[in-house]
């Protein structure tokens, strides 16, 4: 079910705002939400909503288990016995992970280097599978240091791994950022109206924005690898898609926190303005910064972080980065991806720039050259493999670019104002804007009233374009 849906407008949100808010005991409210979220995650995936719960019982009891045999004083055995659980949840939720994402990616890659003949296997990806497992994995993890509490509660816990707004697309969220929330929360008409318009923001960079960008993108995308991709397509291609994936990633991480706090339930921020960003490895702060923190906590600090030698701070930022491009899918352009990412931070970390720039202009060039970068790189994320991707950056250098066509220019007329908005409101000029208009004015009744109607007109728009069928799937669903 699509957070961008009529059905999860009209009906599903409605009726369980409607059961949260006529609930009192939280205990009930949880199991409302709990129930709920299993059904929104069966309605597009009725058999794997079974591969849920068992994520959610075998974590929960993994991590009863872990907490069960936490030493009293020094305790070798029962140490050891807690390390083999730990392995084991490592075990079970990455083979999860492993078997419906990365397989048939494994059998395709042996076949081709050994000359095998393994048949693969027919599975379908579950939607959000990257996500879930992640956050189960957190909890069983955070559970053994010490970091986290045991979950007692075995439809809590599944709250925590199963719960609606972010189960699909994120942000990953720490069990320790909400344990206290799933035990007790409140909303007041406060928070309740700032988790509205959250949503509304969030829906409007989605169908306005993402949406209406897609087509430029898609249609380059479609002609690589045709001998009718053009350099100005390739480059109005490249753009669009830089701009239709923040829009639409950041547009359900809005929708996720916002639908959050309508609960009660306050998220951490997964974006923050990534494309002003003065270099890569600042990138990499402000763009998906729930992965960022889990492989920061869970594979950079344990394997010694940056206060290592040279040799181990190149291992660690290769270990992590490898990991961040499988993460995101089972093809070699993303590992290559991951690997680019690598070696330019690594590169920014051991020669120290661009904190050496002292100039103005050399670190608005560097800060250009970053974004040159960025945009590159999401070709080879967004192309439908290694050689499409390659095909379309060369055509963006003029390299066996086709002869110059009509269709640049004819969807750059149709999409300039969605490319002119997608640069605007992708950096903080106008929140800025708003948040100086606002200061000291909160009370003022013509502001409130004039705040409100550009959210409705807002909901109006996003609704309207529903009704004409433009929306699409979300982009990060597919990790």
């Amino acid at each position: 079910m699509l957070f961008s849906s009529s059905v999860f407008l009209f009906i599903f949100l409605p009726a369980v705002l409607l059961g949260h808010f006529l609930l009192r005991g939280q205990r009930a409210r949880n199991l409302l939400l709990l129930a709920a979220s299993l059904f929104f995650y069966a309605w597009g995936e009725p058999v794997y909503v079974l591969l849920m719960l068992f994520s959610i019982c075998a974590n929960y009891l993994l991590g009863r288990g872990i907490d069960a045999k936490r030493g009293r004083g020094i305790d070798a055995k029962r140490g050891r016995g807690r390390k083999a659980l730990l392995v084991l949840a490592v075990v079970v939720d990455l083979g999860i992970l492993f078997v419906f994402k990365y397989l048939n990616f494994t059998i395709e890659n042996l076949n081709a280097l050994l000359g095998l003949r393994i048949a693969p296997v027919k599975l379908s990806l579950p939607i959000g599978i990257s996500f879930f497992t992640f956050q189960a994995l957190s909890y069983c993890i955070d559970v053994y240091r010490g970091t986290a509490e045991v979950q007692r509660n075995l439809l809590d816990l599944g709250l925590y791994i199963s719960f609606f707004p972010q189960l699909i697309a994120g942000p990953i969220v720490r069990y320790n950022t909400v344990a206290q929330q799933i035990r007790s929360r409140s909303v007041d008409a406060e928070g309740f109206q700032q988790g509205v318009k959250r949503f509304i923001l969030g829906f409007a960079k989605k169908i306005l924005l993402a949406n209406n960008l897609s087509i430029a993108a898609e249609e380059a995308f479609s002609l690589a690898g045709t001998g009718e991709l053009t350099t100005a397509l390739a480059w109005l291609g490249s753009l669009s898609y830089s701009l239709q994936i923040y829009f639409d990633f950041s547009g359900y991480s809005d929708m996720a926190i916002g639908l959050g706090r309508m609960f009660g339930f306050r998220f951490e921020e997964n974006f923050n303005y990534p494309y002003i960003s003065r270099s890569v490895s600042e990138f990499w702060k402000r763009w998906h910064i729930s992965l960022g923190r889990w492989f920061r906590d869970y594979i950079y600090f344990p394997l010694g972080g940056s206060r290592v030698s040279k040799a181990k701070l190149l291992r660690n930022l290769f270990a992590v980065w490898l990991f961040t491009g499988i993460w995101h899918g089972a093809a070699w352009q993303f590992i290559v991806w991951g690997l680019m990412y690598g070696l330019l931070v690594a590169f920014e970390k051991l020669s120290g720039v661009p904190g050496r720039l002292r100039t103005r202009a050399g670190r608005g060039l560097y800060a250009a050259l970053t974004m040159l970068i960025v945009n590159a790189g999401w070709v080879l994320f967004g192309a439908e493999s290694f050689a499409g991707a390659l095909t379309q950056l060369g055509a963006m250098l003029g390299i066996h670019a086709a002869a110059p066509s009509a269709l640049a220019g004819f969807l750059l007329r149709e999409s300039w104002v969605f490319l002119a908005a997608g640069v605007l409101f992708s950096t903080p000029v106008v929140s800025r804007a708003l948040a100086k208009l606002r200061a000291g004015r909160e009370d003022k009744p013509l502001l409130i009233l004039g705040e409100t109607a550009l959210y409705m007109l807002l909901l109006v728009l996003c609704v309207s374009y529903l009704a004409m069928g433009s929306h699409n799937p979300f982009i990060y669903f597919n990790f």
